[in-house]
């Protein structure tokens, strides 16, 4: 793993069930998150996904491409055009720093990974940030 590599895109469903889920799962109660009528009537054209289900996202797409093993240490992460349901996101990452690896950039226990994360929908960028993390000995 070298600084410029690129991270295989993943690409995401977003579904009403699964804005809904992350929702209740993240006890984000806000009913822009789950009553599309009301979210309508404050301004917005349907429901849409949280921050907190964004967050898991980001850092899902980084443990498998690192391993279930990586540590995240650090997400920074700030949200753009929303996720509303019917839309994909497609999150893409390209690493901006790696410390301790070993030769021809292979990644050994202690590795620290800096990893700049993209998620983009129909509408732009849902997501931008970066994320460190450690593969564990």
């Amino acid at each position: 793993m070298n600084v410029g590599d690129t991270l295989p895109p993943l690409e995401i469903p977003v579904t009403r069930t699964l804005i809904v889920a992350g929702a209740i799962t993240s006890r984000d109660y806000q009913d822009v998150h789950h009553d599309a009528a009301l979210a309508q009537e404050k301004g917005s054209p349907d429901i849409f996904m949280n921050i907190l289900t964004t967050n898991g996202l980001v850092g899902r797409y980084i443990t498998d491409h690192l391993g279930p093993r990586a540590v995240l240490r650090k997400v920074a992460i700030r949200l753009g055009a929303p996720n509303y349901p019917g839309d994909t996101m497609i999150l893409t990452g390209t690493v901006t720093a790696v410390s301790g690896t070993a030769a021809a950039g292979t990644v050994v226990a202690g590795t620290v990974v800096e990893i700049r994360v993209v998620g983009a929908n129909g509408i732009g960028h849902h997501v931008t940030g970066t994320v460190t993390a450690e593969v564990p000995a």
